[in-house]
């Protein structure tokens, strides 16, 4: 039968991949920090099967006869936060190097899993700065970047409150491209001179699933199939709907004849 110590361990395990999980790491990182922090505590007989809609973790003490525990976790609303990836790294490392009581790893994994990213405003200077770099890059005019400011900052607040009502990612991309398009068709109408495509590319780039597919491929190479092909078709699916959402936009925009004004 499995002690106390060795089930509060194993929840602890759990707990720290669970929030990697939740904020986009890979599949091999998620497994192998479970298992250390199980080996740490001689826990040898462990055996880690994570997914990313949910955790599987089971261990026993390695006789014929013995039970086995197993505990499951499901993993839904993965959001992408490496600063807390950083976190429970740290924390692993620190776990199974020093002598740290479980209860207050517990305590260490609930304050990252409590912690706040940063806040509105960062994240919105950070979406005017991606979406003015990225028109400027498809060779946007100084016009079309101020254009993209306005653009890259109200498609991300439009993302954040879809998100706060629980509408689903591939939804949120298609409406906020959706709502970027229009955007810059409508300043491409009113103001001579501005060119919509960068405009249009440098918003759709805050909502590019680059995380999902980077993980995807390294899943791939650590030989995580199941994980890689969910990533990847994560990643195609999302990328369909950002080119769907500024796709109808056009369309309908052509069969107007050019005119939304």
């Amino acid at each position: 039968m499995v002690n106390v110590f060795q089930k509060k361990v194993l929840m602890l395990a759990l707990y720290a991949g669970e929030i990697m999980m939740r904020n986009g790491a890979e599949v091999y990182r998620v497994e192998d920090t479970m298992t250390r922090i199980c080996k740490s505590c001689r826990i040898d007989n462990v055996e880690v099967f994570a997914t990313p809609t949910g955790i599987f973790i089971s261990m026993d003490k390695g006789g014929d006869e013995d039970d086995t525990q197993t505990y499951i976790k499901r993993i839904s609303g993965i959001n992408t936060d490496l600063r807390k990836i950083s976190d429970v790294n740290h924390f692993s490392r620190q776990f199974t190097t020093t002598d740290l009581p479980v209860d207050e790893g517990m305590k260490i994994l609930k304050e990252i899993d409590d912690r706040r990213g940063y806040s509105l405003p960062m994240r919105i200077l950070g979406a005017i700065m991606v979406s003015t770099a990225f028109c400027l890059i498809m060779g946007g005019k100084p016009i079309d970047c101020l254009i993209a400011i306005f653009s890259g900052a109200f498609c991300y607040m439009f993302s954040r409150l879809l998100k706060r009502v629980d509408i689903n990612s591939f939804v949120t991309g298609f409406c906020s491209c959706a709502v970027a398009t229009i955007i810059a068709l409508i300043a491409a109408s009113a103001i001579d001179g501005t060119n919509y495509d960068p405009i249009i590319i440098g918003a759709i780039m805050l909502f590019v699933p680059g995380v999902a597919l980077t993980n995807s491929i390294r899943d791939f190479l650590s030989g995580d199939m199941l994980s890689g092909v969910a990533r990847l078709m994560e990643a195609i699916l999302t990328a369909v709907s950002l080119a769907a959402g500024a796709g109808v936009v056009i369309k309908i925009y052509e069969m107007l004849g050019g005119a939304l004004l």
